[in-house]
């Protein structure tokens, strides 16, 4: 494998507690039930435009729902000094990646500016070629559209690519786009979810990214 996409969510970093408490606070801010923890991590890896309405109880307007992201994403740009940190082993098998001359790109379903600020934070500004968010495709994941931006950006072959993600929808995608799938067990909140979707690979630790 070449070219590799990572997912950043439960995959590259611990976000897990940061996007809990983010959406509760948000919910809560704006007079809503508050989902619960099971419910929000279950959700992880689909952008917020679709996991919002989902989890809401009540019925909310286009405007609610708008006014619920505002809130949302200022909420998380507190809650993230809380602490995002790189899985242990990650900086390491990113760092041999590079040396070995794979391309590195991040395919996440969060926002590009809050993905490089989170990228920022954590040290890997320069790590990759480049990011796609969810501002910067028509479909969300499942859909192939972050891989195939990348792909046709920087022409690349889908037969010596991989996605890496914790995630059923990073799974998906990546058979949505035609590429090889590498489960990141290490982050995986529903690991039966993730193994029925028959990833390529099956990741233990970042490290085994070395041998696909």
């Amino acid at each position: 494998m070449k070219n590799f996409f990572f997912d950043f969510d439960s995959t590259l970093a611990d976000t897990r507690n940061v996007a809990v408490l983010s959406t509760q606070r948000a919910y809560d801010a704006q007079g809503l039930a508050i989902p619960s923890r099971e419910a929000v991590v279950s959700y992880m890896g689909v952008p917020i435009e679709v996991s919002f309405a989902k989890m809401a109880k009540e019925d909310l307007s286009d405007q609610d729902l708008e006014d619920l992201y505002t809130v949302f994403r200022s909420q998380y740009h507190v809650t993230e000094q809380e602490g995002i940190t790189l899985f242990d082993g990650m900086a390491t098998t990113l760092e041999q990646l590079t040396r070995r001359g794979a391309n590195l790109y991040v395919v996440s379903s969060k926002h590009s500016v809050p993905l490089q600020r989170n990228l920022d934070q954590v040290g890997l500004s320069g790590t990759f070629a480049a990011v796609s968010g969810s501002d910067t495709v028509d479909h969300y994941k499942p859909a192939p559209d972050g891989i195939w931006n990348l792909v046709t950006r920087f022409d690349l072959d889908l037969a010596e690519s991989v996605m890496i993600g914790d995630a059923k929808y990073d799974m998906k995608m990546g058979h949505n786009a035609g590429v090889a799938t590498a489960a990141a067990m290490w982050g995986a909140a529903d690991p039966e979810s993730v193994k029925a979707e028959q990833p390529t690979y099956l990741l233990k630790t970042p490290a085994d990214l070395l041998t696909i």
